[in-house]
This record gives C-alpha cells, structure tokens and sequence, in this order.
C-alpha cells in the first residue's frame, strides 16, 4: 500500500479517523488498525452507529476528539469526492487527509503533460503477456469501455434532472441512489431494481416503481458509452488467436443487459460472461473464484483498471494481472490538466466527462520514453479544445435571441456557417438565415458618403493603394493602373461602383424572403464594420450578436446596437482574445469569400486561395465539434445547461500545450484578405 506505512509511523501515538465503510475498510483496519488510535469511522451517509468494532462518527467532531490524521478508504475517484466535500473543513481545523496509498488529498495537483510520473505498461507488452497464457479476461467499465461523464455517478443526478423534467420529484435522489449501492454491495452484489427498492423505501415512495427507474437507469447509462477501441482491438486480436476470452465485471446489470453492452460494440467472440449480480458477489467477494473454478488447470490473465478489484482482487485468486489505466486516472494522474479546478456544475462535469472519454479512449500513452500527451487529428482538435467554448456561445446565443424576442438571425458567412447549423440544432423557434457577406461585400455596397471612404481607409492595408483599390473596392483595369479614376477621382469611382453594388445586394436580400420586425444578425469576432454597412441595406434595425468585439470605442459613435458573449471587461482579463484565431480557422466555410453580387442579384465570389486539404482538415475539425454538441445536447437536459467561461478556457489553452500530430492542421493559414494579411496557424498556437 505504498507509503502508507510513513504516515502509520508518522502517526502512531495520534489520533485518526478512516473515512469509508466499505469492505476494504474492514481489511484496512485488521491489517494496520493496531498501530494508531482509530477513534471512529465517517461516512458520506451514516453519522451515527458502529461498525467493524468502531464508532460511526460525524465529520463536525472530528476537532473535538482530537483527530489529525483522516485516512480515506475508496477508489481515487470517490477520493476526489471526498476531498471536495472535507477538504475545506479539514484545512480549516489542521487535520490532514490521505488516501488509503498514502497520497495527499489536499495536495492541489500540478498540471502535466506527459505521462512520464506514471508507471504504466505498452501495448506491445499487453500483446506479449496474452501470448503466454490460456485464457483471457477482461474488465467491462472502464476498461472494454468509456463512460463520456466524470464519474459514473453522474449518472444519478442525470436522471434525476430527466425524472424531474418529467414531473417526478424524488427528494436527494442522486444521494439515496449512492447509499443504496453501497449498502446493498456490503456483503453481496445486487441488482438495479434491488437497488431502486431500496430507494423508494427510504424516500417514501414516488409516482414510479423501482423496475421503471431501473429501465430508466439503464437506458440513460447504455447512450453515454463507448468503446475503447485499443483494447477492443486487443479483444478481437485474442479472440482471433483462439485463446478463451472472458468478461468478468462487477455490475448490477443483468446478464443479458452486458451483453447487450457487448453487442453494441462489437465485442464478439468471447466463451463466457461472468457478471456479480449473477452470481451475488463482486470481484473481491468471490467472482474471480468462479472464473478460476471453471478453468481450472490453466494460466488466466485478467486485464482491468481498478487496482483494488481487478488487480489486488485478481491476484488474490492466483491470477495473473495486467493494468489499463482508465480515463478518469489519466486524467487525474496529468492533474487534470488545468481543467479540473474548474468543475463545479453539473454541465462542467459532463464537458470534463466528454474530454476524458475522447482524449483518453485509449490507455495505451507509454509506447516512448516521452510518453507526451497528442492529439492526432483535425477532429480531436476540434472536439477537445474548440467545441466547450462555441457550445457555451452558441446556447448563449439562442437564449439571448429568444429572450429578446428575435424571430430571425442572419448568420454572416463564412463565420456563420458552422454556428448556425449548431443554433438551427438548438433551437426552434428563431427562423435562422446563412448570409452571404464579408467585410469586402458590405463595404462595397454600403459606403454613400466620403466620411464612409475616411472610415475605410483608417483600417490600414498590407498592400500597394492600387492593390487595396482592387481588393476593397473591387475597381480593377485600366481605370487603376492607367490612373484614369474620372472626374470624381478615387472617391468619385468607388461611390459610383457603390451605389451598383447597392442595387445588385438589395436584389439578394430580396431572394431570402426576410420578414418584417427587428432582426438578430451573428459575427464571430468584428469591431462591427460588417453591421454598420449592412444596416444600410436593411429597413429594419438589426442587433449584432457577436463572440466578441474589436476595439468597441472606436464604434461607440456609430450608432450600433452588438451585444457580445464576451464583454469588453471579460476579453481584457480573459485568455479568449489571444485565443480567437485558431477559432475563426476552424469555423470557416468551404466555400470561396463573396466579393460582391451581379445584376441579378446573385453572388461573386473571390478566387478560392485554400487547398483541398486545407478545407478537408478545417471541416474535419468541425465535425468533432458538431459530434461533441450533439453529444452535449443528448446527454445533459436544457435545465442543466450551464456555461462556463473559465473552463472553456482552459480547454481551448490545452491546444497551446498538448501536441497537434495533424500535419494538415498545422499547415492552416489564418487569412485575413481585407488587410492583405495571412499568418500560419503555427504562429497562433505557441
């Protein structure tokens, strides 16, 4: 057990508490309860009676008995609970709190990026151990396959927040279903409707029966897996090689639930499933026994990620053992990298599940002395790093446009094309319009006056005045390079070929069957250029939705009504303004930039300047960021939907400091062709 021993030295004439009921307190305290002075036990759910020859004490008294010592006897994720829950009452009255390995539970973790402090094994050595013995088994959760929520536990308040939404109140729901479990699992392995039995007795009943929650748990529970797909590899490679494979997981599903499970993610060929609740025991209690008994006489290996049942518990039945570390203990083994200081909601756990189960579906990340941390597409980049923040805005913006009465949005292209098939995902009820425009289309429709030719002009190009005249204004030939610019001169030649413009635009608008009333318009980020000259199109006011604005002193003397997801306040301290670009790489469309429109009203589009797999890369990206929202969507309840900037964050910041192996994406340039600027996406992402 580590260096639990130090601490039981370091402590032996104080006094402790052990935080846990469960059985493996029962083996801590025969083993080492001897060598200091046990005053009680603390429970989550139980402050009160005796156990294992103990006092069950609440966690209030643990100053007035003199405690300075609480060791915590749970797997690491229901230690990272409980740090959350005690950590601050333990700090405020000096008492120091371990993990049952002798870890400090409020020790604040360091992010890492690599997995260099962590023993773990390479997939050539999984291979290597299968070849030498006759039967293999696998663990199920975690192991064959990946929860997308932070711990599966969630789960609990996930349905309550269904249940509720169905009109079904069951006070403390999420903490009956957890102390059920637990009591139910002390001496025996349960089933869901055993479980939810117990539930109803504690609660009192409710307008549902425990078979009803069970299908519901399940149901619920079955649509946020996936599968590993290394170690289903590595299952399938056994199953090719003729050697017996078997599932062997402690589960509260019935036999034909798992597999189900099995089924769904193809994971074919196996010669038995032994599963607790079958059997009435769990790993520890007995179920390893039954795998040994049936193949008795040869050589098991059993593959898990639970160092207590799958290891400790395997071997303990005289089997040979190989770890997986699953997602959450890679995770949390890189000190959440950053991130985790900022769960604090229901949504913020689900986003952290979503990340956990994509960056570490597989478990195999010790395949080099590096061990670095990568990401090795276009799709996990987008997936990962960009899709929390755009999730957030895009919500945001739907609540904003349906609170403030809009019943249409423009979304302006090209920045528009990937936001608004997400709004048109998550909401109904505002009509939403792909506009074809661009700084360089609304200018050249919208400048009336000199003052508009000053304002241009004050933006300063990259180019030669001839090239800007050709860009911007779109006045070419020989009235350019022949210096024949007409009796008005310059100013002269762009108004004339404006008020064209104007006409040809307005034949465009005419096509999208725009409504009457006021009217929503998205930018991603602008100073709101784009809206101060297309306002001059439309009859009616508009309001710009934008991610964020540019420079909003420079426009505050035109008039413009934007509201932006991020406030000026909010921009200046966050890390979102040096972060923006690599967004608006990504969320471009494939298609050229529209310069202008024809006589009849149709769009002229500039020459396109990105390669084919410019476009496929970006499009890739984007399609991890529509499969991580519809995942966000399907999974949380509206009610439960909450942003969180300073996650979002620190989501898109990993991308500065996980390693991208996509060549193409860090071929992407980020194009600015009104300024005559283009930039690698190397240089914005340090």
């Amino acid at each position: 057990m580590g260096d639990v021993r130090e601490l039981l030295e370091k402590y032996q004439d104080r006094k402790v508490a052990v935080y846990g009921l469960g059985t493996e307190t029962e083996r801590f305290l025969s083993e080492f309860g001897g060598r200091v002075q046990v005053v009680g036990l603390l429970d989550s759910f139980r402050e009160s009676g005796e156990m294992y020859g103990y006092p069950i004490i609440p966690v209030r008294e643990i100053p007035s008995k003199g405690v300075q010592l609480i060791f915590t006897v749970a797997r690491p994720g229901s230690c990272k609970a409980i740090a959350k829950r005690i950590g601050a009452f333990c700090q405020r009255h000096g008492v120091a709190l371990y993990d049952v390995r002798g870890r400090d539970l409020l020790e604040i973790p360091t992010a890492s990026y690599d997995f260099r402090c962590l023993d773990g094994k390479t997939l050539q050595e999984l291979l290597s151990r299968i070849d030498r013995v006759d039967v293999v088994s696998f663990d199920l959760f975690d192991t064959l396959v990946i929860r997308k929520v932070r711990s599966y536990t969630d789960i609990f308040e996930l349905l309550d927040l269904r249940l509720r939404e169905g009109g079904v109140c069951i006070p403390d729901f999420a903490r009956l279903r957890l102390l059920a479990e637990k009591e139910l699992s002390r001496g025996r392995a349960p089933r869901l409707e055993q479980i939810y039995e117990y539930v109803l007795r504690k609660a009192g009943g409710g307008f549902t029966s425990a078979s009803e929650l069970a299908q519901m748990e399940w149901e619920l529970d079955l649509s946020i897996m996936a599968a590993r797909e290394t170690v289903r590899e590595v299952f399938h490679k056994a199953v090719t090689d003729g050697k017996q494979v078997a599932v062997t997981t402690d589960s509260y599903y019935s036999l034909e639930q798992i597999k189900e499970i099995l089924g769904r993610f193809d994971l074919a060929g196996y010669d038995k499933v032994l599963v607790s609740c079958e059997y009435g025991a769990s790993k520890v209690q007995g179920l390893f026994r039954e795998l040994r008994n049936r193949q008795e006489g040869e050589r098991i290996l059993h593959i898990g990620d639970d160092l207590v049942s799958d290891i400790e518990g395997a071997e303990a039945y005289g089997l040979d053992t190989f770890r997986v570390y699953s997602g959450a203990d890679l995770f949390d083994a890189l000190g959440g990298l950053g991130v985790e200081g900022e769960v604090m909601t229901m949504a913020d756990r689900l986003k952290a599940g979503l990340f956990i189960s994509h960056m570490f579906n597989s478990p195999f990340w010790f395949e080099d002395e590096r061990r670095r941390l990568s990401v090795g597409d276009a799709f996990g980049v987008g997936y990962l790093f960009c899709a929390p923040v755009i999730t957030d805005f895009v919500l945001w913006l739907r609540e904003q446009t349906e609170a403030q009465g809009f019943k249409q949005i423009l979304f302006c292209a090209r920045d528009g094309y990937l936001v608004g098939k997400m709004f048109r995902k998550a909401s109904s009820q505002t009509r939403s319009v792909y506009f074809l425009t661009s700084r360089t289309a609304a200018i050249r429709a919208g400048v009336e006056d000199e003052g508009d030719i000053l304002y241009v002009d004050s933006m300063r190009y990259s180019g030669d005045p001839e090239e800007e005249l050709r860009v911007r204004f779109g006045i070419t030939g020989d009235r350019v390079t022949g210096g024949d610019m007409g009796n008005g001169g310059r100013s002269g030649e762009i108004l004339m070929k404006a008020a064209v413009q104007r006409s040809n635009y307005k034949k465009y608008i005419k096509k999208l069957d725009i409504q009457d009333g006021r009217m929503a318009m998205f930018d991603f980020v602008a100073k709101g250029t784009v809206q101060m000259y297309l306002q001059k199109l439309f009859p009616q006011h508009l309001k710009g939705f934008y991610f964020l604005q540019l420079e909003p002193e420079f426009m505050a003397d035109k008039g413009l009504d934007i509201q932006p997801f991020y406030s000026d306040v909010e921009k200046n301290t966050s890390k979102m303004f040096d972060s923006y670009y690599i967004l608006e790489t990504i969320l471009t469309s494939p298609y050229p930039q529209t310069e202008e429109f024809d006589g009849d009203g149709n769009p002229v589009f500039a020459a396109e300047t990105r390669g084919e797999e410019d476009i496929r890369c970006f499009e890739r990206a984007q399609e991890g960021i529509l499969t991580y929202f519809g995942d966000y969507l399907r999974i949380l309840p509206e009610s439960a939907r909450e942003g969180n900037k300073k996650m979002d964050e620190a989501f898109l910041s990993l991308i500065n400091k996980i390693q991208i192996g996509d060549k193409d994406f860090l071929a992407l340039k980020v194009e600015d062709p009104f300024f005559g600027r283009m930039s690698a996406v190397t240089d914005v992402i340090r």
